[in-house]
């Protein structure tokens, strides 16, 4: 079975956006504890980040 590695039909990723770029940074112990217990802790940043990226977006304008 093939790795979804970046393929974006494997995520809630519109197929137009591939995700070949990483983001690295530091959390805290329980923060990653956190994340890594979701059912799919790397789209779980992904969804994360976004919501935060349209808020600033928003309150931006």
């Amino acid at each position: 079975m093939a790795k979804a590695k970046g393929k974006p039909e494997n995520f809630d990723n519109p197929p137009s956006k591939e995700l070949t770029d990483q983001l690295s940074f530091r959390v805290t112990k329980e923060m990653k504890e956190e994340v890594k217990a979701q059912d799919d802790p790397p789209q779980f940043c992904r969804d994360a980040i976004q919501k935060a990226l349209d808020e600033k977006k928003g309150r931006q304008q």
